[in-house]
């Protein structure tokens, strides 16, 4: 027994030792993304004004870098010298692309690379390890001191990117270089921009002036003007003064980058190795250029149809003519190796009714409207490919056949064969599935645990096969993100995430968020505007039979927790929550996080109402499982199902949606009893896309309703031990679904429904 116990502090001590070792060495080498090999070595070098330099001449730009960053820290520069403390050496024995090693001694700093990228990255990993200070405006440092350390490093996929839509809200040249600036401190290597759509043209094509002296400009829209709304509540939500402008009369909003203001964006990009992938979005997805150019669409002109607006004509040769002239001015600025076609959520209902497009396909031999995009598609690339380049669409240029060697970004998440089927067929692959990678889509508790667990390679591929999955990006799609500030708040820290998903082949999710609540300072230093973590452990419709405590854990030392009782918004100088609070009566707190420079978080509004347990049912010879009825029908919210008859039913014993379930648009509804084994007050946690509402006892207990992407939505209900009455209801409008959900008793962890707890 002696020897048991001995055993067992043993391998307690030696856990603890190990978890103190971890959170130290994140600490000290607080890394995103972390390395393939890292040595910890003692002592540390330190860079002062008789540091010197050298460098092989390969390396002149990125020692440049290195200059620059030291600079901004200390007020000068380092001096050259034969043989420096610090160098930059060509080393033809790292193989691996973007790959370098980094050796820090008390005596030397060694950067090794073959090719420049990799001698970039390094730079960049040298930037995380020096002190956040160096960033931004700040007293020069006489000493700047680095862990000594020994690193070997590369990526494991190729792509990893980011994308930003500057059509449906414009961004400044300005944002972009800091942008950029963000994908390069955490080793992302592309930026895909979304140069065009139906809302804006945003890039100048000299050939035709229209498109930007008109399509880069517009009346407020809907969404304009549902940001607007959001922004009394939110100042990020504000539209940017500085793309409005007043013109005959009107007030416009938009913006254009003009081709040197692009070619300039592009070579600061190429400096940080990073390259800037244009895409200008066609055959839809072009009323900006075709209310200016008529002639482009088979019907001269452009509407918005069932979802989408009129496209051009894929079967005139002056719409052939128009999109390579486009492109020849494109490829003129950018050099990417890959231009993106877009050939996303096409209307084809006019091609279907153009006699020119039914002549096309006879002579042709198309046998429908997705062969005639097949035709459009493989023709631009055809054309990609004499001037050098490679053609990426988004993955319905799959509909209707596509060659080879066509690039494939597969975003629907909805069809989840897509990319498989891409892959094997020989194509090329990149990963942006709307969930978890459209961050748009507000973040929540889960967001950044889903982007680290990404799957990048989808099962059903052989080894070899996974190989055509290239990499993956994250989208910013702009509808609701007016302002450099949201934007920032979306993809920042999800990006981070992402980072070390794609670059390193070794993860610790728990390592990761200890490195990450180091990188907040950082990111305040470079002014991002980044999302607070979140508070957790908060229920949005809370209850109590005699008094409730709240209690927040803060998520990072230094926040501020301030709230308010009077539905106002809260601010640094509201109530300060320093201690648990006690509430007697019905009442609703909203709650935010605040850093020191007053960054606010997300609010949170927690409502408060004292109930009765609620008595249980009698239900006789209840059977397992809930009855679930399967509606085959789009419903914009739960309240639609009312009266509907539904199209069949099953008995289902959780809430995992069963493969049967194939309907593009649908709603489930489960009824029955859930039988609680002991009388408490419970909370339940309901995450859908796209709605759902949960009612236990005759009560809504959960309201997550509404068509919107993957968000949890949280409710408590004071229950007796036995049955209780039980309904959810789901919907899903199209467009990849979740339904997940979770239960916790008292101060205990979320958990699963135990199906033993289900009946009908």
């Amino acid at each position: 027994m002696k020897f048991l116990q001995r055993a067992f502090f043993a391998c307690l001590a030696f856990i603890c030792f190990n978890n103190t070792t971890a959170q130290a060495q994140a600490s000290r080498y607080p890394l995103i993304p972390y390395p393939v090999f890292l040595q910890p070595a003692n002592g540390s070098f330190n860079i002062t004004a008789n540091t010197t330099l050298s460098y092989h001449a390969a390396f002149a730009n990125e020692a440049g870098q290195l200059q620059t960053l030291l600079q901004n820290a200390t007020g000068s520069r380092l001096q050259t010298a034969g043989k420096g403390n610090i160098t930059i050496q060509l080393d033809n024995t790292i193989t691996q692309p973007e790959g370098y090693r980094l050796t820090i001694t008390p005596q030397q700093i060694n950067i090794a690379a073959k090719e420049p990228a990799g001698a970039f990255r390094a730079v960049e990993t040298i930037r995380q390890l020096l002190p956040a200070g160096i960033e931004g405006q700040h007293a020069p440092l006489t000493t700047l001191t680095l862990p000594a350390v020994d690193i070997k490093d590369y990526p494991a996929y190729a792509w990893r990117g980011m994308h930003l839509d500057v059509s449906r809200h414009f961004f400044s040249s300005s944002y972009l270089k800091k942008f950029i600036d963000l994908l390069a401190l955490y080793k992302m290597n592309k930026l895909h921009l979304h140069l065009t759509d139906d809302q804006g043209w945003r890039i100048e094509i000299k050939k035709y002036p229209l498109l930007t002296e008109q399509g880069a400009w517009r009346t407020f829209n809907n969404q304009d003007t549902a940001c607007i709304l959001a922004s009394a509540t939110n100042p990020d939500m504000a539209i940017d003064p500085q793309h409005i402008i007043h013109k005959n009369g009107k007030t416009l909003y938009g913006g254009f980058y003009t081709q040197e203001e692009m070619k300039a964006l592009v070579q600061y990009a190429l400096a940080k190795h990073i390259d800037i992938v244009p895409e200008v979005d066609m055959p839809g997805h072009m009323m900006a250029a075709i209310n200016n150019y008529p002639f482009l669409s088979c019907t001269g002109g452009s509407e918005w149809g069932p979802l989408f607006t009129t496209p051009i004509c894929p079967c005139k040769e002056t719409t052939f003519a128009f999109a390579e002239n486009v492109f020849s001015e494109i490829m003129d600025i950018f050099p990417s190796e890959y231009i993106h076609l877009g050939a996303d959520e096409v209307e084809k209902s006019s091609w279907a009714k153009s006699d020119d497009c039914k002549a096309l396909m006879q002579r042709e031999g198309l046998k429908d409207v997705n062969e005639l995009q097949s035709y459009f598609v493989t023709r631009m690339e055809k054309f990609f490919n004499s001037r050098g380049r490679k053609l990426i669409g988004w993955d319905e240029i799959l509909e209707g056949g596509v060659s080879p060697t066509a690039n494939v970004m597969y975003w629907r998440s909805w069809v989840p064969t897509a990319p498989i089927t891409a892959a094997k067929h020989g194509n090329h692959v990149i990963m942006t599935p709307g969930n978890p990678l459209y961050f748009d889509n507000p973040a929540d508790v889960h967001s950044i645990d889903n982007i680290y667990h990404f799957a990048v390679v989808p099962k059903g591929l052989t080894e070899e096969e996974g190989k055509n999955i290239i990499g993956a990006q994250a989208n910013i799609w702009s509808e609701r993100i007016p302002s450099e500030n949201r934007a920032d708040f979306m993809f920042m820290p999800r990006m981070t995430a992402l980072a070390e998903r794609l670059w390193s082949s070794r993860h610790d999710y728990a390592a990761y968020l200890q490195r990450l609540s180091s990188q907040y300072t950082r990111l305040d230093a470079l002014h991002v505007h980044y999302r607070l973590p979140d508070i957790t452990g908060l229920v949005e419709e809370n209850v109590f039979t005699d008094k409730a405590v709240l209690q927040v854990n803060n998520p990072i030392p230094g926040l501020a927790i301030h709230y308010t009782t009077d539905c106002g918004i809260p601010t640094v100088a509201s109530t300060l929550l320093a201690a648990p609070l006690t509430i007697t009566d019905n009442t609703t707190i909203k709650l935010a996080a605040f850093t020191t420079t007053g960054l606010r978080g997300d609010i949170y509004t927690l409502h408060y109402t004292k109930e009765a347990y609620h008595a249980p049912v009698t239900a006789a010879n209840t059977k397992p499982g809930l009855q679930c009825s399967y509606y085959k029908a789009f419903f914009k919210n739960t309240a639609a199902l009312t009266g509907v008859e539904a199209d069949s039913a099953f008995i289902a014993h959780n809430f995992v949606v069963p493969a049967s379930i194939n309907a593009p648009s649908f709603a489930l509804r489960y009824t029955g009893y859930i039988n609680v084994p002991q009388t408490g007050i419970y909370s339940f946690y309901l995450t859908c896309d796209d709605g759902g509402v949960l009612t236990i006892a005759d009560k809504a207990t959960v309201d997550n309703d509404g068509l919107h992407s993957a968000i949890q939505k949280s409710g408590q209900i004071a229950l007796q031990k036995g049955e209780h009455p039980f309904k959810l209801d789901f919907i899903e409008g199209g467009g990849g679904f979740t339904l997940q959900l979770k239960y916790s008793l008292g101060n205990g962890p979320l958990m699963d429904v135990p199906k033993e707890w289900l009946g009908h």
